[in-house]
């Protein structure tokens, strides 16, 4: 059964949580289905608002969870008041511990060769039983069609049935409805969650994330890289955010 969702800002987010979306997840990949799921935050809902190919690539994804704790606030005004946030890192914890328990095998694809030895040795460590069959930092490029048919063709032969995707919102999501029908696996676009897992970059407190101030510990760590996501995309998206819940009241 589809999950309830409502438009934000013209994207489509489900109104799932972290047992319901961990076991639609390995439904799909159980069965060996193409498909991927997106968490979506501020960023990447103002990335689609402002980006018609982009919103393309968010609607068109099987699973859209709530990243960021505005998007859950929004949600809740929009009539879901048990509506939750469901968090890449967090998802992909869940998903990791499930595909353990079901004996899944589980790829991973993004950051850097450092970052990525990283996290392999910390997941091993964390699910000893875990399956991981794939694994692979991509160059600091666009991929030439060559080396991205090698990559896809790794994918499918080390029989991966879930795929995390670390290479951050936008590119992330671009890439898995590039390759939707061409990886076989359930593809999650968790952002971050590869450096924090693997403790190459500072996880804000929980009480932060809860209280939607995620983005103010992060731009603090990395105010060059993350000053335009945050600082030109939160107004806005406040501003539209309350012109949405004015315009269906």
């Amino acid at each position: 059964m589809p999950e309830p969702c409502r438009e934000i800002l013209g994207v489509r987010v489900d109104c799932t949580n972290y047992p319901a979306a961990t076991r639609e997840i390995l439904e799909w990949a159980k069965t060996g289905r193409s498909r991927y799921v997106c968490c979506a935050c501020v960023h990447s809902v103002m990335e689609a608002h402002d980006s018609k190919e982009y919103r393309t690539v968010i609607r068109s994804a099987h699973l859209v969870t709530a990243d960021g704790m505005p998007v859950v606030w929004l949600l809740r005004r929009l009539g879901f008041p048990s509506a939750s946030r469901v968090y890449g890192p967090d998802l992909m914890i869940n998903v990791l511990e499930a595909a353990t328990k079901a004996s899944i095998p589980v790829g991973f694809y993004g950051a850097s060769e450092v970052v990525l030895r990283q996290l392999l040795r910390r997941v091993a460590a964390r699910f000893p039983a875990l399956d991981i069959v794939f694994a692979e930092a991509p160059p600091f490029r666009l991929p030439t069609p060559a080396e991205d048919e090698k990559t896809t063709r790794a994918i499918n032969q080390s029989g991966a049935r879930i795929l995390f995707i670390g290479l951050g919102t936008p590119k992330q999501d671009r890439w898995m409805h590039a390759h939707l029908g061409r990886v076989t696996a359930v593809m999650l676009g968790v952002g971050a969650a590869f450096d924090f897992l693997a403790r190459a970059k500072p996880q804000a407190p929980r009480w932060m994330q809860a209280s939607g101030l995620e983005w103010l510990f992060r731009f603090a760590w990395e105010p060059r890289r993350l000053w335009r996501r945050y600082l030109l995309h939160n107004p806005r998206f406040a501003i539209l955010a309350i012109s949405q819940l004015l315009r269906q009241r």
